[in-house]
């Protein structure tokens, strides 16, 4: 009955949550429901004391980056530096490269600090227009912006400030920039092997005489008048710039030579540098870039309070939905049946951590819909072992982080998948006409990525 409540429980978080209903509410519900079905631990006791304890203790840690990434992501849109930095990498690259041109302002953008969310409602004006005067099908568009805002510069470049690479972390000992030549294999596979799918669907669809296609005028497609004084290209990308420049400075140069020793106190948490010194590197970073951003476009916000109270109510939600997955987690890995699924995953592959962490972080990120909770989920229930078994068999830390990071970043983009959902509602367009195009850059390709690390970790 353990088994079968465990199975049930997530068979349902994954159905309902499918169906729109929040995982705030619904994290709690069904862990206690496989409590109840496994019926050795008391209900109340394990709600307040394990889901609680852990839902806490994630906001606790992660809740500035959720705040300061979101607060950016927000002023850089409201200034216009968005808008700037997406319009000159098209001219740039060119109209005649349309889906060049979109994956790469979006990649830019998701790498400097912008929420995916956010770059997807400043991007899809620009990019709809180009799609348009191309002659692209529509239908493409999603997978273009999925593709450069939730795959290689979420899971794969190394100092990528995406909470996807900041969760492993405290497991793993390691920095953002943790593993960066296999990191940035990744990421060009991610990168070229998307653009060259899209290119080729395009060039079919031209040969069909398919064209842009007939479709209703979106609210999105609404921007920003041009009559709107916008910062120059320098400025805009000047925010950018620092999120990433100061993330390495403060990782390599800044940090390792403080005198971190009161860390070991128990005030401070009974903890070391290298444990916290990544997260300290992504919020100074935020922090410095979200005032650069301030005080250089100051006379553009219509209200620089408004922009950061929008920012910090925009983070609450999603770092709640992604706690609650974790306390779920951390209830399911509290019931005796559990063991049994650990000793399964565990057992995968013996001989080969790595693949055993991939598997569990993808399946568990394809049935939560979410990169960050199914990886919170797989890491705060097996992390430490994980871990253990890592350094029994000589595998580096950091290659640990970066297989985890990339495994959060393929399964998750399953059709209930709320970024998924968001992105098709603002281009207007539905699952079937656009997720076939979507998984495949954002599922599959992240998995050959993700194996291809494996298979070259291993070797080395």
């Amino acid at each position: 009955m353990g088994l079968i409540g465990i199975f049930l429980s997530l068979g349902l978080l994954m159905y309902l949550a499918y169906r729109g209903i929040n995982v705030l509410i619904l994290a709690p519900i069904l862990a206690l429901l496989a409590v109840l079905m496994s019926g050795d631990l008391p209900v109340l006791a394990t709600y307040t004391q394990v889901f609680m304890k852990a839902l806490g203790g994630y906001v606790i840690l992660y809740f500035p980056l959720f705040l300061l990434g979101a607060i950016f992501g927000k002023v850089m849109a409201d200034s216009g530096s968005a808008r700037v930095i997406a319009e000159r990498i098209v001219e740039a690259v060119g109209a005649h490269r349309a889906i060049t041109a979109v994956v790469l302002a979006c990649g830019v953008l998701t790498f400097g600090g912008v929420s995916l969310f956010v770059v997807a409602f400043a991007i899809y004006p620009i990019a709809n227009a180009l799609f348009r005067q191309a002659d692209i099908p529509k239908r493409l568009l999603p997978a273009a912006i999925a593709l450069g805002s939730f795959t290689f510069t979420m899971t794969a470049l190394p100092g990528t400030p995406a909470i996807q690479n900041a969760i492993p972390m405290p497991y793993f000992g390691t920095n953002a920039f943790a593993a960066p030549v296999l990191g940035t294999l990744a990421g060009l596979i991610m990168l070229f092997g998307g653009i060259l799918w899209l290119n080729r669907r395009s060039q079919a669809a031209r040969a069909r005489s398919e064209g842009y296609g007939q479709h209703e005028r979106m609210a999105a497609d609404a921007a920003l008048p041009d009559d709107v004084e916008l910062p120059a290209f320098a400025l805009a990308i000047a925010p950018v710039v620092m999120v990433i420049a100061l993330n390495a400075l403060l990782t390599y140069l800044v940090f390792p030579n403080l005198d971190a020793g009161y860390l070991a106190e128990d005030k401070y948490g009974a903890t070391s540098l290298s444990s916290v010194a990544g997260i300290w590197a992504i919020i100074v970073a935020l922090v410095s870039s979200i005032l650069l951003v301030i005080a250089t476009n100051w006379k553009r916000f219509e209200s620089v309070k408004d922009s950061v109270n929008q920012g910090t109510m925009g983070s609450l939600l999603p770092i709640f939905n992604t706690a609650s997955e974790v306390g779920y987690g951390a209830v399911i890995a509290a019931l005796p049946a559990f063991l049994i699924v650990r000793d399964v995953v565990l057992d995968l592959f013996p001989d080969n951590p790595l693949a055993s962490l991939a598997v569990a972080v993808n399946v568990l990120a394809g049935i939560t819909g979410s990169a960050s909770g199914g990886m919170s989920i797989a890491l705060s229930a097996l992390g430490e072992q994980f871990a253990e078994l890592g350094n029994a068999q000589g595998i580096g830390m950091g290659l640990m982080h970066r297989v985890t990071a990339l495994s959060s970043g393929g399964f998750d983009a399953l059709p209930h998948n709320g970024a998924v959902i968001t992105l098709l509602g603002i281009c207007g367009l539905t699952h079937k006409q656009s997720y076939a195009d979507i998984f495949v850059c954002a599922v599959a390709i992240p998995v050959v990525a993700t194996i291809t690390v494996i298979v070259l970790g291993s070797m080395v």
